[in-house]
């Protein structure tokens, strides 16, 4: 990414993948319907970032993790939302699986 920030690029591929408008996420999180297209518009070209009491109600509305938004590559985001999905002890498994081919590569 060119930019340090990553939220904007997750924002905006995330609400696509959703298929909702600007407008209507701004609204659902909020924000008043008179300026919701323009403030979302604004976070997801990086000119404002949304604070972490928004962005949460956006990872809420969205159904992703709040770290989604940091997560500097795609296959950090995708596994990001993958984990989110799992139980707790389906992630104790994982951590586990990590750790063991981890320790193969040593």
């Amino acid at each position: 990414m060119s930019n340090d920030n990553p939220i904007p690029v997750r924002l905006k591929e995330i609400r696509k993948r959703a298929k909702i408008s600007q407008k209507e996420l701004g609204v659902r999180v909020g924000i008043d319907e008179s300026s919701a297209s323009a403030r979302m518009n604004q976070y997801e070209k990086g000119k404002h970032t949304p604070d972490i009491s928004t962005l949460k109600k956006i990872a809420d509305e969205l159904g992703v993790p709040l770290n989604y938004f940091f997560c500097e590559d795609e296959s950090s985001a995708e596994l990001t939302i993958a984990i989110s999905k799992l139980s707790i002890k389906q992630r104790k498994l994982l951590l586990k699986l990590i750790a063991d081919i981890s320790n193969e590569e040593t």
